[in-house]
């Protein structure tokens, strides 16, 4: 063992300096094993695939080496909020612990979470930018904020506008982005948020960011870390399960509805201190914004995700990108003299070039009717990319991803010569780490399967229920919903239903409204909203699909149970996912086994992970898909499982949950104790 793997075991042990000095700081062994880990990896900048379990610790366990260490790293979390709680809380406490507040620390985002001054300046400069923008009193009301708020913030986060949801219009219009950030042309530049924070990340220790900027900046779209990735000495990716997924996007590239909309507003206000710029910018701007409106108009009706080919066999569709192409051909003809008037034209005609550039990439016009295809076509680099769609309701994407980034990933890797940390509570499928090492480009990894520290057999209950249909039989949803009251009642509220379905999701909220529990739907209010409405409830019901499967801590009575109505497979609509099976058939595997089984057993731990966040919680966990037992698949899930007491009774919920019950009406099953059936159950 490594002296730093000796000095970070010692730091989280009994009598140690986080026991010492951190409130409610329990040692846990299975924590002190993780950070050795970690610790021996930095040490050997070497790799380590780790799996820690809920309630391990592992935040504590990789800070503690990096901040021992002295080397400078770079953490990387899987969401924005995540980031946050881990500068602003976990990491200054484990610090002052530590007595080594002299490391300075940094927290990085993308360019987009900072306030941009200058397109702040433009947008209070355009009213009538701001009349088509705006829509309620309360984004008039929100603007006015964010302009007092401008005037005083010292770091420019949109963080700091916690009112603000993460979706709102307002935000492109004082926020930049790669394309449209003037660089150090700009007149803010010596007083530009996004400049001082990279600064700030120069110069640290260590430095926080999310899984976006760091893949945007692995895939050289510079959001402005690249800058900092040389210097780093190692990297801790947090919530790792994510990354393949993540990286696809950001090796990929697109185009979408909403930022062609953007450059047409850009280019109207960029216009109005030169002259005759606006004269003769608004007819090809009028006529941008007039193909995007047809085209979003003729995909009505196509299904939300779907490969180019089926996009493109709607004759309509086919030639409203026509129309499109050559709407922004003449606003970059238009654009082109008036570039050198000013920076912001400048920008906007370097941006029409690149966006006209993309589209063609991805839509090629057939030489002949139906020359299409939706098979994966060949990159630059000789990989496979999917080109594929997605609709909302009033825009589109269009996108081009690849297959495989494992490459890629190997090979920034490598470059670096840093220690690389990949953790999660959810890397392993039935013990083994291959499906996301393969992913990652990893080969014979060193690994770590560390169990959750958690007494689960005294802490929670796995109830899977009988005499449910097959999930995709008629009255599912009905049986679902009164295999679900009983257990409801016993628990008086107090749980997480999660579909795998939006549709779902909806139909069981019909379904149980009127209740005697205070109903909280996906949909009906912001995602974080929702979160603080269910826990100050104390006995609410949550609605959810997919995106609370993760990154939801809700500790204590508020939550005590998670029902999960089917196993969570990929949707087979989704054009990428498809493809990839179709790659791994063609490469003579197996698409179920290889690529089905393993994301949904993944995704399955992800929801599983919400039920027990602490050593005092108690749940039950509620798995309605009879093919967990029905099915030989189904042994590779559960063996996934944390070892929960299982069984099929309701009584038993309900005896979990102190509710008196009549034994006489018991429904009789071959055994009554909880494990006993599950040995005999057919495989």
């Amino acid at each position: 063992m490594s002296q730093l793997a000796q000095a970070s075991r010692d730091a989280l042990s009994e009598g140690g300096a986080l026991a010492e000095r951190l409130d409610a700081f329990a040692p846990r062994d299975a924590q002190q094993r993780l950070t050795a880990a970690i610790a021996d990896a930095f040490d050997a900048r070497d790799v380590l695939l780790a799996e820690a379990g809920t309630g391990t610790g592992k935040t504590f366990a990789y800070l503690v080496p990096a901040l021992l260490s002295g080397v400078k790293t770079i953490v990387s979390t899987g969401t924005r909020a995540l980031q946050d709680q881990l500068y602003h809380r976990d990491l200054p406490r484990v610090r002052d612990a530590l007595g080594v507040a002299g490391l300075k620390s940094a927290l990085l985002k993308g360019r987009s979470n900072y306030l941009c001054r200058y397109r702040l300046n433009q947008a209070k400069g355009d009213p009538q930018a701001l009349r088509t923008t705006f829509t309620s009193r309360e984004q008039v009301d929100q603007f006015q904020r964010i302009v007092a708020w401008g005037g005083r913030t010292q770091y420019g986060d949109m963080a700091e506008l916690a009112a603000l949801p993460d979706d709102s219009p307002l935000l492109p219009l004082v926020t930049s982005t790669i394309d449209n950030c003037l660089g150090s042309e700009c007149p803010f530049w010596d007083d530009c948020f996004v400049v001082q924070a990279r600064q700030r990340a120069q110069s640290a220790d260590i430095v926080v960011v999310n899984h976006h900027l760091l893949l945007a900046d692995l895939a050289l779209k510079q959001e402005g870390f690249g800058e900092i990735l040389p210097g780093a000495q190692a990297f801790v990716i947090d919530e790792a399960h994510q990354l393949p997924e993540l990286a696809a996007n950001f090796f990929g590239e697109g185009f979408g509805m909403r930022p062609l909309q953007e450059l047409a507003r850009d280019c109207l206000t960029e216009s109005k201190d030169a002259a005759g710029a606006l004269a003769a910018l608004q007819p090809p701007v009028r006529a941008l914004e007039q193909a995007l409106r047809e085209l979003r108009a003729a995909m009505e009706g196509l299904p939300s995700r779907g490969t180019r080919e089926r996009l493109l066999a709607k004759p309509e569709v086919s030639a409203g990108f026509d129309v499109l192409s050559g709407a922004l051909e003449d606003l970059g003809a238009a654009l082109a003299p008036l570039s050198e008037t000013s920076l912001g034209l400048e920008a906007c005609t370097a941006r029409a070039k690149e966006f006209g550039t993309r589209l063609s990439r991805w839509y090629e016009p057939p030489a002949a009717a139906g020359a299409f295809d939706d098979s994966a076509v060949a990159s630059d680099d000789g990989s496979s990319d999917v080109l594929w769609y997605e609709l909302t309701p009033r825009a589109f994407r269009c996108q081009r991803t690849p297959l495989d980034v494992s490459g890629p990933l190997r090979q920034h890797r490598e470059q670096s010569r840093a220690a690389w940390v990949f953790t999660s509570a959810t890397l392993a499928v039935g013990g083994r780490f291959d499906h996301l090492a393969v992913r990652l480009g990893l080969e014979d990894p060193p690994t770590l399967l560390q169990p959750s520290p958690f007494d689960w057999p005294q802490q929670a209950l796995c109830y899977l229920p009988t005499g449910l249909p097959d999930p995709n039989a008629p009255g599912y949803g009905q049986g679902l919903i009164a295999t679900l009251r009983p257990v409801l009642e016993a628990s008086r509220g107090r749980a997480f239903l999660l579909f795998a379905s939006h549709r779902a999701l909806r139909e069981a909220a019909d379904a149980l409204r009127g209740g005697p529990w205070p109903l909280f739907v996906q949909g009906e209010a912001p995602r974080g909203t929702l979160l603080q409405r269910f826990r100050e409830s104390g006995n609410g019901v949550l609605l959810g699909a997919a995106s609370f499967r993760e990154g939801v801590d809700v500790v204590g009575d508020a939550l005590s149970v998670v029902v999960v109505d089917k196993l969570p497979f990929a949707a087979p609509d989704d054009p990428v996912f498809e493809a990839r099976l179709d790659a791994v058939r063609r490469a003579g595997g197996n698409p179920f086994r290889d690529e089905q089984l393993p994301q949904a057993v993944i995704a399955l731990k992800q929801a599983v992970g919400r039920l027990i966040r602490s050593e005092t919680d108690r749940g039950v966990l509620v798995l309605c898909d009879p093919r967990l037992t029905g099915k030989p698949y189904g042994r590779v899930f559960l063996d996934s499982l944390p070892p929960f007491r299982r069984t099929q009774r309701v009584q038993d919920v309900q005896r979990f949950f102190g509710a008196e019950v009549e034994e006489a009406a018991a429904t009789p099953v071959r055994a009554s104790n909880a494990d006993d059936w599950f040995a005999d159950a057919r495989f």
